[in-house]
């Protein structure tokens, strides 16, 4: 028999929550907590002296790539709505990973909001050589006739226009070698009715990217996606019904949702000079459920 791990138990950490987390939700109401590698990632180096502004980086994801980063050598500005227990705990694993880390709270749909934050990035580093728009917004919703005109809006302001607005602001600091990655989904490609709004921003980001790729690379920037499928992030108790939180991602080939861990070393990757001929892509991290 082969000691090798089913990958169907890696990362599993079940039983789900049985009772709903109010939204926005804290990674630390969450039973069980995420896995965001605090314990397994290891640095290589790979964002050494580089800078990174990274929204929705309080916890889930975000935090995951903040402590990632980190773990290369890369100072951390991390962008989160009003969570400030979780993001004064992924600042304090940036600081200990040596790098500094500075946690900025407020509404990215605002497009002040956003210009300031590229501000506060820039005057605290120096400079600003990565973007990773990683924060949005979801609400499970029982059709079309249920989503109010205020939480469509908002939904897209803060999903595709906030992308917008952040890379406006901080295109005129990027330099040659600079790297933005968006956060998408599986649901651009296999979009959940429940979902409509959010799966319809997600489609536009994929747009987004491969768009503004083709621009970017003209001034020696790269600008790519990763679409995720299901993973557990303080989101999903926050804005799904109990009994749907309780199965979540056991729908995929692999059986389970993917921990933010499993997310993290994509994004490395794509914000490393290691994929320097990579650019308008769109990284599928699914538990093997194509996109397409």
């Amino acid at each position: 028999m082969s000691d090798q791990q089913d990958p169907k138990e890696q990362g599993a950490k079940p039983p789900f929550p049985q009772e709903n987390i109010p939204y926005p939700g804290l990674e630390s109401q969450m039973t069980p907590q995420p896995d965001f590698g605090e314990e397994s990632y290891v640095g290589h180096g790979r964002l050494q002296g580089k800078a990174a502004l990274i929204t929705g980086g309080d916890s889930g994801i975000g935090r995951a790539v903040a402590l990632a980063f980190a773990r290369e050598g890369a100072d951390v500005l991390i962008s989160y709505l009003n969570e400030h227990s979780d993001a004064e705990e992924t600042a304090r694993v940036v600081q200990g990973a040596g790098r500094k880390a500075v946690a900025v709270a407020g509404d990215i749909s605002d497009h002040q909001h956003c210009r300031a934050l590229v501000e506060r990035a820039v005057s605290e580093f120096g400079r600003l050589d990565i973007l990773v728009n990683n924060a949005a917004y979801q609400m499970t919703r029982e059709g079309i006739e249920s989503i109010s005109v205020e939480e469509l809006e908002h939904t897209f302001k803060t999903n595709i226009l906030a992308m917008f607005y952040l890379c406006q602001a901080a295109w005129p600091h990027f330099q040659p070698g600079s790297a933005v990655i968006n956060t998408a989904s599986i649901q651009a490609y296999q979009p959940s009715p429940q979902l409509l709004d959010y799966a319809t921003t997600k489609g536009a980001i994929v747009a987004f990217t491969k768009g503004l790729a083709e621009e970017a690379l003209q001034k020696g920037i790269r600008v790519n996606c990763v679409a995720p499928g299901p993973v557990w992030t303080p989101l999903i108790p926050a804005t799904m019904p109990a009994e749907k939180a309780q199965s979540f991602g056991q729908d995929s080939p692999i059986g389970r949702p993917a921990q933010p861990a499993e997310l993290a070393p994509i994004y490395v990757f794509l914000a490393s000079d290691e994929s320097s001929y990579i650019a308008g892509e769109v990284v599928g991290v699914t538990g093997g459920k194509p996109l397409a």
